[in-house]
Parts: structure tokens; sequence; C-alpha cells
């Protein structure tokens, strides 16, 4: 049976981001041996740093920054690219004011569960440089997620897959785990990928449920309330603490993801990065007939201010993007505070 691998695929796309992407892919398949031989390799566990943003850092985010940083450098069509890992852009010194695209990744997105064995990624993003024949700067990144040329990730789990738009639609790649190329053999499983318009499933950590604004506690109230509540639906709640999985789910069987702004650091705007994290999945969710969302606003309309800046991300299907944005329009209707009352959240109130 003749199967499409990424490089076939690719041919019908401009050469020079066709390269880009092949060149993500091969260091994503690095990632991906390095994050199966884990505890093997002596690869689990912190690296003794913590990054720009002052968080900790696990070994195998170090290995990623530094695999993905590698292969942007060797990639003669890339100026500068941006990593959640490093303070500042890193200008390639042979094509910073040549290259035609920029390079912005996270290089290994919920890597807090690394050690738990549950599937964790890499998000990445391409944009335009606009100010091509002076070196990228800063300056350059700050564009509306709307301007990428291509988006997507890689989820590390019992298989490894590269999720990736090149402004076409979605269309996932699954890694051979039989190949032995250096830069993988990504083969095209799904092609096409939509995002059903309506759900019963939804991801939040309820943890922060006392933190969370008016409209996000009346929704998942609602939802919670099942049946007999004002949805007269059951939903589903899940939580993995990876946004790659979250989103990967959604792929799979549609949902909406939620990590919205809340009270507990209110002089935060958000908890995601636009840059990193939360542009590139609105614009696979878009792509995917999908919505993204801060609440208030379309994510990829958003022009970045800084390299770090952080938003409130809600992704996932239309009509409960839709739903979550109505309610931030009025956010003074009727909403329930204590959500779960006096009893956890799994007990039924007769049990």
């Amino acid at each position: 049976m003749s199967q499409t691998d990424l490089s076939q695929w690719l041919a019908g796309h401009p050469a020079a981001l066709a390269d880009v992407i092949l060149r993500i892919a091969g260091g994503c398949a690095e990632i991906s041996r390095s994050c199966a031989r884990g505890a093997i390799a002596g690869l689990h566990g912190v690296a003794g740093a913590s990054n720009s943003q002052g968080e900790v850092q696990k070994m195998l985010d170090v290995l990623s920054d530094q695999c993905l940083s590698r292969a942007m450098a060797e990639c003669p069509h890339i100026a500068a690219w941006a990593s959640e890992e490093q303070a500042d852009v890193t200008v390639s010194e042979e094509h910073g004011s040549a290259g035609p695209y920029l390079a912005v990744f996270d290089p290994l997105d919920g890597s807090s569960n690394i050690e738990a064995n549950i599937s964790f990624g890499t998000i990445f993003s391409v944009l335009p440089h606009l100010f091509r024949g002076t070196p990228a700067s800063a300056a350059a990144f700050m564009q509306p997620g709307r301007r990428q040329v291509a988006a997507g990730y890689a989820v590390y789990g019992p298989a490894t897959m590269l999720v990736l738009s090149l402004g076409d639609g979605v269309h996932m790649f699954t890694l051979d785990p039989d190949d032995r190329s250096g830069s993988g053999r990504w083969v095209l499983t799904r092609e096409s990928v939509q995002v059903p318009a309506a759900t019963t499933e939804f991801a939040i950590n309820a943890s922060n449920q006392r933190h969370w604004e008016k409209p996000v506690q009346r929704y998942v109230a609602e939802c919670l309330a099942g049946e007999s509540g004002p949805r007269a639906l059951d939903f589903n709640m899940r939580w993995v603490a990876s946004l790659v999985a979250e989103v990967h789910r959604i792929f799979s069987r549609g949902g909406v993801f939620l990590y919205p702004r809340d009270t507990k650091q209110p002089y935060k705007p958000g908890r995601l990065r636009l840059m990193y994290e939360a542009a590139p999945m609105a614009w696979l969710m878009e792509q995917a007939g999908a919505s993204g969302s801060t609440g208030t606003a379309p994510l990829l309309d958003l022009v970045p201010d800084s390299l770090h800046q952080k938003v409130p991300v809600m992704l996932g299907s239309r009509d409960e993007v839709a739903r979550l944005v109505a309610y931030h329009e009025d956010p003074s209707e009727n909403v329930s505070r204590q959500l779960f009352k006096t009893r956890s959240l799994f007990i039924q109130p007769n049990a």
C-alpha cells in the first residue's frame, strides 16, 4: 500500500517553507527518540536551572530547545527564531537579513508530565520576515497570528504525531518507529481534519475555580449541571496539564479547552504565551473549522507587545467558544460562585 510521507506532501508547497517544516520535523523526531529513552538515558528530572521566566527547566526542556535551535541555525531560510526557553530572539549568523521566515517554538509543552509518562509535545509557528534586508530583531516577531504561514505541534505519546497546517487545512502525520533516518519518516495518516461545531466535553483546571471570572464560572456551572441544568446536556470534564495533549484530543473527537484569566494573580492577563502556545493552536483550530478566543477577542487578531506575553485562552468547538464569548459580553448575568458548594466535584448530592 502506497503511503504519502511528509516530504512528498510538502512538494506542492513553496520550497523554502517546505525546507523549514522538514527541519522542524527532523528536530521533533530527535526529541521523540530522546523522550522515548527517558530515564534509560538519564534524561528525567530537572536541569538545575530556570528559563528566562523563572520556571524550573527539566533536562528534556533543555535538550528539546537545543534540538530545535540547532535545526533552525542550519536552515538557510530562517532569519531568526524565538523559543519559550530563551529570553530573547536568536538571529541567524548567516541568514539574519536574507532569510524569508521567522520560527517560534515551545520546545516541550507539558514537561511536568514527563515522569508520569503522559503525552506532551512541541508547538511551533512560522512567520514571514517582513523586514528582509535588515537583521531580524524582536520587533520582527510582533505580528498577529493571522500572519502565520505555518503552525503545528508534535505530540509524544504511544505514537509520535505531527499535526500541521500551511494554510490549507489541518493534516496529521505519524512518525514511523521503524525508520532509522536522522530526520525520521512522517507518514500522512489523516487529512483535512475538522473539529465538530458542537461538543459535550470541556477541559479546565478545576482547582482554580474560586479564582475564575463570572463568565467562566457560569459556563462551567452550566456544563456540570448536566441534563437537569439550563443546557439539558451531560458534559464530560478533562484535564491533563498539557496543551498539546488537550488540543490533540479536540482534533480527535471535539471539545473545548479553557485556560481563562483569573483573579489568583490579577496583575497577570493570562497564563499561556501568545506567540508560543495560543497563536499557533488558534491557527490550527481555525483551519479545522473551530475557534480560538481570549473570551473578549479572537486570539489570531492579537498583536504581541513582547516575546513572552501571556493571554487567556479558549480553544475548540465553534459553538462552545461562541457561547463563552457571549457570556463575556454580558458578565453580569447570574453566575454560581459556589460551583461545587460543600461537596466534592465527583460525589453526587445523595450519595
